[in-house]
């Protein structure tokens, strides 16, 4: 009778391996394989670091050709000091992968339209396959190999890129199952070889990130409805509030490329009665941008210039930056970089320093191709039929069968939008993409160059090798010296070229050039003793020729005002400016909407709430109501003014900016779009501004019962991981800032790295990221720095010689690389 419950429990067990084994569908996503997730010895649990963990070790590998020391101090931040500088490369790509490998592959897999792999067609609501498929379209891929080419035949970075993916696959063939990420155990997926070609998708990823947004469709829509006066109105190509980067009156020399507008541009371009039905478009946040600032000695307690930096990215978990020291023979840096990438992104060296903002140029444009048929193997083009070229871009799909995008290419670019994808254009035609990115450029030259830099003429020629995407490079050193560039490889366009869809049957509406470097916008050593950027324009209309983009400028105009009316100016103050919640915005916007409001029309409690307004001392601090209020009533006067004329059509339009409306209002209350069209009456601004109010005033109350009237809870900000996995988020985050304000921070977006650094004879420089140096959510590395970015406070960052370091009480752990 033992056999009956022996064969219970074999299939019992039996039927235990296979389930364990197996990932199972709960809510419509997948778990992982419970058995081994689970397991003691290889599971999540590994995952949990110890609090006392001990990161000291000593590592041979024959790759190395001499000796690395790397010190770690309180903070887990690597100094790292080599005898030779590409050992220096091959340790950076080992720690980057030690502390950060899921999130560099994640990153990557995503680049490389390579998501549904580990993720699965869909997952929830997301649809990862539509998602790799824009991706593979954009041609991220493309733009990837064309741009190793041009890395692989330079031999400093090819020599550099070689070493440090050398290091990340030195790191995980030491792996054992237990020490894999945890992301990778919760996805049920391996990590695999990296490759150099994957450091280039990186790139491109950030090339799309702060270069890959466009509104062409919705411009296009948007002048078959408008008459070209009104388009004008809604859609200026400056503002007169600009404080550009350069300031108003700089002379600039005579464009050395000369464009040419196509003869048929009224017809053609301007004019349009197409209805288009835009696509669904994945765009990346237009709030991308940063400020940077460079004061001169002239300006400064020490008499040394002092460089701030804060870049404006969306805040994620594990960060977008690691922090380190690098010190080699020939170059000694400090900052932070991208795991994935070598070489100090941000940051200083013992001579000088550096720190970027976006550019916003608009250097991605669509044509309209004419296929002789639906096959797409011939177009049209200058008069005949012009064969096209082809990639098949293979997606594989975790748990069913590969996808395969055919993609047709044309001397503009791939095309991205045919009648496979998407299959809503209403019209059937075909969109091919020309975008900067798609070029050959080797970016990682530019930051090798920088890291070696040691005065003004270095930094020119470093930066000048740069070109995508384009950035605001700011500069100080210890001779003095102040700059910045526009630096970027910029198309030459006329007057609003590329805003709009262009027709693609010929060259005529071709970039016609790009600008010689030495003609970007450029400043060095200016009278008024600093130099900024904020993501606004770089100059007047006087520069000869058309930026194009989508600017910002308050912030830039509240920086220039406040360096302005600063002296003797120290490393503290330049902390509080670079964490000020002062809203501009709003102390230009408040007397206007307090002008034309009837107040005799609101009731009590709505009285309420514009006192709240009226006593609000203009700071978007985490208590403050006030922001709440002006926010609330000034999006319902922006809806209130534009929402009867885009109703008008279903199709999707681009908002006009708020400071479109602020400048009309404050130029002329009877701005034509105030009257509601869909009225017999004429209303005027005071009717507008009372409306908004009331309607605004129900969310006011709304969000006063549920008590998030405070600023800081009503933006509710959060630091989200990678997967939105909320137990490895840090939300509900107390902290002030927003839009329109120094300090940047909104529900998902902001200051991702903040740095100060004064270039006096021993650097004195501070920092800090919200984030942390390990990548591990089990680690107490993994979110540490989070607590002092909320509060505004920065770390100094030690930049330690050799010898300081290895003796210094500030150090924690010790690795040794040396040669096998």
């Amino acid at each position: 009778m033992r056999i009956v419950p022996f064969i219970i429990c074999a299939i019992i067990t039996t039927a235990l391996v296979i389930a364990l084994n197996i990932p199972l569908t709960i809510g419509g996503n997948k778990t992982p394989c419970i058995g081994a997730f689970l397991s003691p010895q290889q599971g999540f649990w590994q995952n949990a670091e110890p609090t006392n963990y001990d990161f000291n070790q000593s590592l041979k590998f024959s790759n190395l050709h001499g000796k690395v020391d790397v010190y770690f101090d309180d903070r887990l931040v690597p100094h790292i000091y080599a005898e030779k500088e590409n050992d220096a490369y091959f340790v950076q790509g080992f720690l980057h992968a030690k502390f950060r490998l899921w999130q560099m592959e994640f990153q990557t897999h995503a680049a490389a339209g390579r998501l549904s792999e580990i993720m699965g067609a869909t997952s929830g609501e997301t649809n990862f396959l539509r998602i790799d498929k824009h991706f593979r379209r954009l041609g991220m891929v493309y733009g990837a190999e064309q741009s190793l080419q041009k890395l692989e035949a330079d031999p400093i970075t090819k020599t550099e890129t070689d070493a440090y993916t050398a290091g990340v696959n030195a790191y995980i063939a030491s792996l054992k199952p237990n020490q894999i990420p945890f992301e990778y155990k919760l996805l049920n997926y391996r990590p695999e070889k990296w490759t150099n070609l994957k450091t280039q998708l990186f790139l491109k990823y950030m090339s799309y990130t702060l270069a890959g947004g466009d509104s062409d469709f919705e411009m296009t829509n948007a002048k078959s409805i408008f008459s070209a006066a009104d388009f004008e109105k809604l859609y200026p190509t400056t503002q007169d509030s600009l404080d550009p980067i350069i300031p108003k009156g700089t002379l600039f020399e005579p464009a050395s490329v000369v464009t040419k507008k196509p003869a048929n541009t009224d017809s053609v371009y301007y004019p349009s009665a197409v209805v288009l039905d835009t696509p669904l478009v994945i765009q990346p946040d237009r709030r991308n941008g940063s400020n940077n600032w460079v004061v001169a000695g002239s300006k400064t307690k020490s008499g040394a210039p002092i460089l701030c930096n804060d870049p404006h990215l969306g805040l994620n978990l594990p960060s977008l930056w690691y922090e380190m020291q690098i010190s080699t023979p020939n170059y000694n840096a400090y900052g932070v970089t991208f795991p994935g990438t070598p070489s100090i992104i941000i940051g200083f060296n013992d001579s000088c320093a550096w720190g970027v903002t976006n550019a916003g140029r608009d250097v991605k444009d669509y044509y309209e191709i004419e296929f002789r048929d639906s096959t797409m193997e011939e177009y049209m083009y200058n008069g005949s039929w012009t064969k096209s070229k082809f990639r098949n871009e293979i997606i594989k799909v975790r748990g069913q069968a590969s996808d395969t995008e055919r993609i047709a290419m044309t001397v503009f670019g791939p095309v991205m939008y045919d009648k496979k994808f998407p299959d809503i254009l209403k019209d059937g035609k075909y969109y091919a993409v020309r975008w900067k990115a798609h070029d050959s450029s080797n970016e990682l030259l530019t930051f090798n160059k920088l890291n070696h830099a040691r005065n003004f003429i270095d930094y020119i020629r470093a930066i000048s090798t740069y070109q995508t995407p384009g950035q605001n490079f700011v500069f100080a050193s210890k001779a003095g010296d102040i700059a910045i560039r526009q630096q970027g490889q910029f198309p030459a366009k006329w007057l609003r070229q590329g805003d709009f869809l262009m027709p693609g049957i010929d060259s005529s509406y071709l970039w016609q050039g790009f600008i010689p470097s030495r003609e970007n916008p450029t400043l060095l050593n200016p009278d008024r003793g600093f130099l900024s950027s904020a993501n606004q324009l770089a100059t007047d209309e006087t520069y000869p020729y058309y930026l194009g983009g989508i600017p910002e400028i308050y912030r830039g105009m509240i920086i220039n005002r406040k360096l302005s009316q600063m002296n003797s100016i120290t490393l503290q103050g330049m902390q509080q400016l670079q964490t000020d919640n002062y809203n501009v915005f709003a102390e230009m916007t408040r007397p206007l909407l307090l002008k034309y409001l009837d107040e005799s029309k609101l009731s009590p409690d709505e009285i309420n709430y514009l006192d709240k307004l009226k006593s609000w001392n203009l700071r978007s601090d985490k208590n403050e109501e006030g922001p709440t209020i002006f926010k609330l009533w000034w999006d319902s006067v922006q809806v209130s003014v534009f929402k009867d004329e885009f109703l008008q059509t279903d199709l999707p339009l681009k908002w006009p900016d708020e400071n479109t409306l602020l400048e009309a209002l404050l130029k002329d209350s009877a701005y034509k779009f105030v009257d509601d069209i869909r009225t017999s009456a004429v209303e005027n601004i005071s009717d507008i501004v009372l409306s908004a109010f009331k309607e605004a005033f129900k969310e006011m109350k709304e969000a006063d019962v549920e008590n998030r009237l405070a600023w800081g809870k009503f933006k509710d900000t959060g630091v989200r991981h990678l997967l939105r996995l909320p137990a490895f988020s840090r939300l509900h985050l107390p902290v002030g800032g927003g839009v329109n304000i120094i300090n940047a921070t909104s529900g998902n977006h902001g200051p991702s790295w903040r740095m100060i650094v004064q270039l006096s004879d021993n650097i004195e420089a501070y920092g800090v990221y919200p984030g942390g140096q390990s990548g591990n959510p089990g680690s107490k590395y993994y979110d540490s720095f989070i607590d002092s970015w909320v509060e505004g406070k920065y770390y100094p960052l030690l930049f330690l010689s050799h010898e300081t370091a290895r003796t210094s009480n500030k150090m924690k752990y010790t690795m040794t690389f040396s040669e096998a």
